[in-house]
């Protein structure tokens, strides 16, 4: 496994949206693993999407696991998801790794249904709520060639710049 390096904004890359995974093989479990590695690898980081790292296919994994509290399905990997339903809307403040210097208030459904194979290939249909789901959406969104900024409540009132924070020692 290996840490990739994250593309950041505004590298055009982030705004092609991605091809459908036509096969679920080594090559691509390998790339998934490594893909997991960088997820994890990136503070606070419960979710990741391959056009972050440069592969315009549709492959996203969301863990919001960690997050004490939060209703979730554990660690998923999202292969060529789409979202059946959806139901309610709540404004949320999100960040992204691939624009490492900004959060912003965004509004997205609180409960959806998608439908993904997941890493075995197997076709999977999850049910998602509040903090997992708005993850689930994000992802998706980059697999769609969209940021969070694209979803700004207001480009004026709701952009944030994100506060630095010292490590213990420094």
């Amino acid at each position: 496994m290996a840490s990739l390096p994250i593309i950041t904004y505004p590298d055009s890359r982030l705004k092609t949206p991605s091809e459908p995974v036509e096969k679920v093989d080594e090559a691509l479990l390998a790339f998934i693993a490594d893909l997991e590695q960088t997820m994890r690898a990136g503070p606070g980081g419960v979710g990741i999407a391959a056009p972050q790292v440069g592969r315009a296919i549709r492959v996203a994994i969301v863990d919001v696991s960690s997050r004490k509290d939060t209703p979730n399905n554990g660690r998923v990997v999202l292969i060529n998801p789409e979202i059946t339903k959806w139901d309610g809307f709540a404004v949320g403040r999100e960040g992204c790794m691939s624009v490492p210097d900004y959060t912003g208030a965004v509004i997205r459904a609180e409960k959806i249904e998608l439908q993904c194979l997941d890493e075995l290939g197997a076709e999977r249909t999850y049910q998602m709520e509040g903090f997992e789901a708005r993850a689930a959406q994000h992802e998706i969104d980059h697999l769609d060639g969209l940021l969070f900024l694209d979803r700004l409540v207001s480009r004026s009132g709701d952009l944030f710049r994100r506060k630095a924070y010292k490590k213990k020692g420094e």
